[in-house]
């Protein structure tokens, strides 16, 4: 019912293409239903629609963009009259043709009856309508019960959620029109996590009417910024609509921090997130063009692997999104921020949001981008923040930021440049530059869309162009408007204004024409539509008129305007103008509207003033937050520049290169120690500022504030009537120590806290106190504050509702005050205090128990499993890069305690510049320990301890600082001494250190000292001796350490000597070298040599004795070396005679021989005999050779080669006698033996034969032949031989008793050499075998029938003769003799006698030959062991004819 009554929430009302509306009637058809025809009513009754254009109703603003539905009322009386008339006439008069030719008016009695009809004829058509609609509605009441099914369908949106920008603590609220049948459930959620209104105290507000949902978000602040779903959902599916809020804050500062993340749990689904942010970005410091990425570590636990959170990055609380300037990357761990190409709009406070269905977690960082270097030195920084102002299709304005840089010189103007949007080529499009940061370009094309830039120029030369604007198009607003589309998204306000009117009206006056803006090259003009309606197609048309005068002269005459702006080109720049508009339609050319006020062109927009009372406050080590006071009337402001200059330097650096539009900015980037001094301008459209007077100088360091809350208070005893707590130490100290603390109880009655008590008046420097005056079983809450030199902190958040109650258990209480020091990436080391509750007897021990942090409780366990006295514990074998959490527990007779409170989490890393203790002994022989902190601030200081407790007394040691190092120096070292030394630095992030002097440490430092303190000069090497040429002896040592001031005294049997004939000294002061000479030794130079040094303080001596055989040995040395060096004047030997044999076993004699000349010569005897030289002897490069191939006995005798010329003589002598022929024989044998092959066995007709081959054979050789390992002794059967250069031995008829190992041995110097064969097995199989088939074969070629010879092979006999061939045979046994001729068996008869004599001859015998005769004889004897034949050729010739061919 409520849409129905309501039409502006129905599709019929959002789209107008579907319903018709009457021009008095609040209440119009819907979606296009006739109700005359639906009521039976005369349609003549109803007033006819008039023709007119399609009303509009849209909400625009001044721009021409939608902001809202319009809701038509009734205009007045008449109009209400006219649309409901029920006469023809009355019609008639209605019509805009009665209307012009009628006098317009009526008389007062008409129109009051006319009133009075049309009233009553609405009131009548108001009730019949009603009727018809409750009947309609029941109808469909009816059928839906009647036939549901039909009517069923799907949640739909029939208006959606719009998004919000809002300020912080503003309301917002979201609407939705949702349609569906069953009527839909409709759910909001805040990035995916439902809302409930309930949980969150007002926080939220939500409804739902007659379709209409809404969500209400009262007093927005900045984690309000989400992504909202509101889901609707029936029995015929789902559907769910999106809309995002952005809630923007009013800048304090630009470094303002986030508001603290909540969290909880999820209700949905029953998990809560953690979130943690590490390994983050600091402030950074980037260069116009460079690439920059800011990125952090996101832990999220418990970690599942489906659930990705929300990641999202803000720049000054704006929402960045991916462009090609950003781009953003999630990998499931680590968000990261590519900034592309910096500019200086990438200038900011960047801030990372990470939101999970629990919450979220926020961090910020500052990013600073510095100019790129100028093209030309002295040019000035690039403009920023080119956009578009306003854009009509005549002209696009265009603004930018002047840059914080001017390179020295006064910035003299700008160029601004455009490109068409697809293109590459950029138009300059001022010829001169424009100091006002406003510039209107012209010249465009309608409908087409530009980019700008913008250039600095300055008498130096021009700046890099700026970053290129968004590009904008070149129509007017209401054309852009209908581009962008005429559907308005729901805004939850409804604008009320007038219906059209109708058709044909000439438009009234414009309203409110004013000059918007004004400078010396244009003017800006806007004004408000007429009043009245009558705008059918109104446009407007402009004119100006100089001031002064009376003419007007229209500006726009060819074409109208649409939209109520305009600006003016072409005034003349000192003249005073009026200007006035114009309405015009289809109907006409209205009346002008009033004039303006004469306008003088020129730049209306004056520069700022100069800031005043700049005061910079101390921050951090890098950073100066900087205050002023806004510039006073400055107008259209755009922000400020701060510069800052080193005391002195008279250099002047921006500290930002990106206005900012507050009053208070940190400074970053400064250096720790320096003097700074600041200044401040004003930036607006019409330029910079004068600078502000320079603040006072202050330096960069660390701003002392008061310090954070104390946090994890618990009570470690209790008594009756009293209390002893304790608490941590807030993780913020503020910037200095903290001086002592607070506590405050208050009575818990009935889970009512009542008021709060001061504890204690005077400050505390210890974290634990006893709280008295308590009452017995009362229970109480505390609170703990912290105080330094600035001041007291807040207090802590109240504690736990503890019961007093006295303590009765055996068992000793908790320990306290946990504290890590020395973290190293593999261990750290623990402090805690004793238990204050001490139980039944004393603590004799203490527990610590380790976890990592993330694991379960069930992973606690027992670091040290016997108790340990003491009160701290380091902690080893650490995994790098874990984070641990320890707790204590105290032991006394009764039983181990409560654990202690958890320890804070602490990752086992070492830091980058971390230092340890370095112990060390100066040139005094003092001790000292020394620690060098690199992270120190101006209040740090260094803390000294030994076993981890204060030294009360520094009697034993002195303490110096200077700077970043301490020193502990012993005054007496000594047992008192020994324990653990460890050096903490204060306000720090705990840089620490420790060194551990034991007995045994201390032993070796005590040792280092009396050196120090006694020192010697350190040696190389002691006093020697070493031979020179010519016999000389030298006396040297080498200091290891000694200054060119030291003294050196020599030394003979306790008497100085002196440099002199005798004694030649030297003392090499770089080297370290001292040595002494003698030219010779003689017996009276036998005794002790000692040298002594002295440098400074430092001594040192060294002896060396030189007596009985030791000194004898050395002269006979010396005298040999110096008759050595005599004879090396001449020619002489480099090297003796000597030999080598070479693998050819040849024997070469051989000498090296130096210092020689060519008439040199060399003679070689042997035995005294001179060698005559051949072509064996050779002389080359200092090198004698004489070869002896074959070597033998006779070989042997002594050799000798003498070398003389006019210099003298060198003689070298070889014995090659008795032992040194077997020696030399020897390594011949060796050769021999080692070119030997291995055995092998092969087999005759005699045995089985084993043999080797040498490279060359020597009858000197010594071999033996084994058999079994045992040498064989030879006989008949078993001989040995040499054939050549093959070694054998022979076995005759072998048997099965020969079988085994056999072996040759060659015998030499060295050991000798055997080789080895296995004749056994397969291997005698085969080589008897062999044997047995050779000597078979041998005995049948013995006894093989033969013919032994006798038979020509041709015999040529005459006819008649008689012819007698006779050959001898032999075999056995005696072979069978058979004779052919021509393959053909002869039988012997008279005229061929064929005979065998003796069994060894046989005949062939033709009494007379005759030339049948001729042919071919053989003659074949044959027997068991073979055949063989012997073939002869008769020829028989007659005399006749060879006598006649002989003719």
């Amino acid at each position: 019912m409520y849409q129905k009554q309501h039409r502006h929430y129905d599709r019929g009302y959002r789209y107008q293409s579907g319903s018709r509306y009457t021009t008095g009637a609040s209440s119009s058809s819907s979606r296009g239903l006739d109700w005359s025809s639906q009521s039976g009513l005369d349609k003549t009754q109803v007033s006819p629609l008039l023709k007119r254009n399609r009303p509009a109703y849209l909400a625009v603003d001044k721009e021409n963009y939608i902001i809202g539905y319009v809701i038509p009322v009734f205009r007045s009386s008449q109009e209400f009259a006219a649309g409901y008339s029920n006469t023809k006439e009355a019609r008639l008069r209605n019509t805009s043709a009665y209307m012009e030719h009628s006098n317009l008016f009526t008389s007062g009695l008409e129109m009051e009856r006319s009133e009075q009809i049309s009233r009553r004829d609405t009131m009548r058509q108001s009730a019949e309508r009603i009727s018809l609609n409750k009947t309609i509605h029941e109808h469909g009441e009816h059928f839906k019960r009647m036939n549901e099914d039909s009517l069923l369908h799907a949640p739909e949106f029939v208006i959606k959620p719009r998004s919000h920008t809002v300020w912080e603590k503003q309301c917002v609220r979201l609407h939705c029109t949702v349609s569906g049948w069953p009527d839909p459930r409709v759910v909001w959620y805040k990035n995916n996590v439902a809302i409930d209104s309930l949980t969150n105290g007002g926080k939220y507000n939500i409804e739902s009417k007659y379709g209409v949902h809404s969500l209400e978000i009262n007093r927005c602040d900045f984690d309000d910024t989400a992504q909202y779903r509101v889901s609707a959902m029936n029995s015929k599916g789902e559907l769910s609509a999106f809309a995002s809020i952005v809630v923007k804050r009013f800048k304090g500062e630009v470094d303002e921090s986030l508001p603290a993340p909540r969290h909880g749990p999820v209700s949905e689904y029953g998990i809560t997130f953690q979130t943690h942010i590490a390994d983050t970005f600091g402030v950074s410091f980037g260069r116009e063009g460079e690439t920059m990425s800011l990125g952090c570590a996101v832990v999220i636990y418990p970690a599942l692997p489906r659930y990705q959170p929300e990641v999202q990055w803000f720049r000054d609380d704006v929402l960045l999104g991916p462009t090609k300037w950003t781009h953003m990357q999630w990998s499931g761990d680590r968000a990261t921020l590519t900034l592309t190409h910096l500019n200086k709009e990438d200038e900011g406070l960047y801030t990372l949001r990470v939101t999970t269905k629990s919450g979220y977690e926020t961090y910020s960082a500052y990013v600073f981008v510095r100019d790129a270097d100028a093209e030309v030195e002295g040019a000035p920084g690039a403009p920023l923040d080119v956009g578009c102002l306003d854009a009509n299709k005549d002209y696009i304005i265009v603004t930018w930021k002047q840059p914080a840089v001017d390179g020295g010189n006064s910035i003299l103007g700008y160029f601004v440049d455009r490109c068409e949007v697809g293109t590459n080529h950029w138009i300059q499009c001022n010829d001169t530059p424009v100091k006002f940061s406003r510039f209107p370009v012209t010249g465009l094309v309608e409908g087409r869309s530009y980019i700008f830039r913008v250039r600095a120029v300055n008498k130096s030369g021009m700046s890099h162009p700026s970053r290129v604007s968004e590009p904008v198009a070149a129509m007017d607003p209401a054309d852009r408007a209908r581009m962008r589309g005429t559907s308005a998204p729901w805004t939850g306000q409804i604008i009320v204004t007038e219906e059209e009117p109708a058709e044909g009206i000439v438009p009234g006056r414009p309203r409110d024409l004013q000059v918007t803006e004004a400078t010396k090259n244009y003017v800006v003009l806007s004004w408000r539509p007429p009043g009245e309606k009558g705008l059918e197609g109104v446009m407007y048309y402009v004119e100006k008129c100089v001031s002064g005068t009376d003419t007007w002269q229209r500006v726009n005459t060819e074409i109208p305007v649409k939209s109520p702006r305009f600006a003016l080109f072409d005034l003349a720049e000192g003249n005073s103008y009026c200007f006035r508009v114009r309405c015009c339609n289809s109907a006409g050319v209205g009346e002008p509207s009033d004039p303006t006020e004469a306008t003088t062109v020129g730049d209306k927009l004056d520069i700022p003033a100069a800031p005043s009372k700049v005061v910079p406050i101390r921050n951090t080590d890098t950073s100066v937050v900087v205050s002023w006071e806004a510039s006073l009337d400055a107008k259209e402001l755009v922000g400020y520049y701060i510069e800052a200059s080193v005391v002195g330097s008279n250099f002047w650096e921006p500290c930002n290169n990106k206005p900012v539009n507050v009053t208070r900015f940190i400074c970053h980037g400064l250096m720790t120690g320096e003097t700074y001094v600041f200044r401040v301008r004003a930036v607006n459209a019409a330029g910079l500022s004068h600078f502000s007077k320079e603040s006072e100088a202050v330096e960069v360091k660390a701003a002392i504030a008061s310090p954070a809350p104390p946090f994890g208070i618990s009570v470690l005893e209790c008594v009756r009537d009293s209390m002893v707590l304790a608490w941590k130490q807030p993780a913020f100290v503020g910037g200095a120590d903290i001086s002592g603390y607070f506590v405050d109880y208050r009575e818990v009655i009935d889970g009512v806290p009542g008021k709060w008590h001061e504890a204690n008046i005077r400050a505390i420097s210890e974290r634990a106190y006893r709280v008295t005056d308590l009452k017995e079983n009362r229970k109480y809450q505390f609170q703990v504050r912290a105080a330094n030199i600035a001041g007291v902190g807040i207090p802590s958040l109240p504690s736990d509702t503890f019961l007093c109650e006295e303590w009765t258990i055996a068992v000793p209480g908790p320990p306290h005050d946990l504290e890590l020091r020395e973290v190293r990436r593999d261990s750290m080391t623990l402090l805690w205090k004793p238990p204050v509750y001490q139980g039944r007897d004393p603590v004799n021990g203490f527990y610590v128990d380790i976890k990592e942090a993330e694991a379960p409780e069930e992973a606690w366990r027992g670091i040290n499993t016997k108790a340990t006295e003491n009160t701290f514990f380091k902690v080893n074998n650490l995994k790098e890069g874990e984070t641990y959490i320890f707790r204590v527990r105290a032991q006394n007779q009764a039983g181990v305690g409560k654990t202690s409170d958890i320890s804070e989490r602490v990752q086992a890393l070492t830091k980058p510049g971390t230092k340890e203790i370095v112990v060390d002994v100066d040139d005094d022989g003092n001790i000292s320990l020394n620690f060098e902190c690199s992270n120190m601030t101006p209040d740090s200081k260094f803390l000294w301890s030994k076993n981890y407790e204060d030294i009360p007394d520094y009697s034993r040691m002195t303490v110096e600082t200077k700077g970043n190092k301490s020193k502990v120096t012993f005054r007496c070292p000594g047992e008192e001494d020994i324990g653990i030394y460890s050096c903490l630095v204060s306000n720090t992030d705990g840089a620490s250190s420790s060194y551990t002097i034991s007995e045994e440490e201390l032993k070796r430092l005590l040792e280092i000292s009396h050196d120090h303190k006694f020192p010697t000069i350190p040696l190389k090497s002691d006093l020697a001796v070493e031979m020179l040429e010519k016999g000389k002896v030298r006396f040297w040592l080498q200091a290891d350490k000694i200054s060119a001031n030291a003294k050196v005294d020599y030394i003979f049997n306790d008497n100085v000597v002196s440099q002199g004939e005798k004694y030649k000294m030297n003392f090499d002061k770089n080297t370290g070298v001292i040595e002494m000479i003698m030219e010779s030794l003689t017996p009276a130079d036998e005794g002790t040599f000692t040298f002594q040094m002295q440098d400074g303080k430092a001594t040192n001596q060294s002896s060396l004795v030189l007596i009985g055989d030791v000194f004898k040995d050395l002269q006979k040395e010396s005298e040999f070396q110096r008759k050595e060096w005599f004879r090396k004047q001449g020619p002489h030997f480099i090297e003796y005679l000597g030999y080598e044999v070479t693998p050819e076993c040849c024997v070469v004699l051989k000498c090296k021989v130096g210092n020689i000349k060519k008439d040199t010569s060399a003679l070689w005897y042997k035995d005294g005999r001179e060698i005559k030289a051949d072509e064996n002897l050779g002389f080359t490069e200092g090198v004698l050779k004489l070869e002896i191939a074959q070597i033998s006995k006779k070989d042997a005798g002594v050799y000798e080669i003498v070398l003389k010329d006019d210099r003298g003589k060198d003689t070298s002598a070889l014995s090659l006698t008795d032992q040194g022929f077997k020696d030399l024989m020897n390594e011949v044998f060796d050769y021999i033996a080692n070119s030997s092959t291995p055995l092998k066995i092969t087999s005759t007709e005699e045995g089985i034969r084993i043999y080797t081959f040498v490279s060359y054979y020597n009858d000197l050789l010594p071999v033996t032949w084994h058999y079994k390992d045992s040498p064989i002794k030879f006989s008949d059967r078993l001989k040995s031989g040499v054939v050549g250069e093959q070694l054998w031995l022979q076995i005759s008829e072998p048997t099965e008793k020969d079988m085994g190992k056999y072996a040759i041995e060659f015998s030499d110097s060295k050991g000798g050499l055997r080789r080895t064969v296995e004749l056994s097995g397969q291997a005698y199989e085969d080589a008897l075998a062999e044997f047995k088939r050779l000597k078979a074969t041998a005995v049948a070629e013995k006894h093989r029938a033969r013919v032994a010879g006798g038979l020509p092979d041709v015999v040529t006999i005459q006819e008649g003769k008689a012819l007698q061939l006779t050959c001898n045979i032999s075999g056995d046994p005696l072979p069978e003799v058979t004779w052919l001729k021509n393959e053909k068996e002869l039988t012997s008869d008279e005229h061929c006698i064929l005979k065998l004599e003796s069994g060894k001859f046989a005949s062939f015998t033709i009494t007379g030959v005759s030339t049948l005769d001729t042919g071919k004889y053989s003659i074949l004897v044959k027997n068991k062991y073979g055949t063989e034949s012997a073939d002869f050729t008769v020829s028989v010739f007659i005399p006749e004819e060879v006598g006649g061919k002989k003719k």
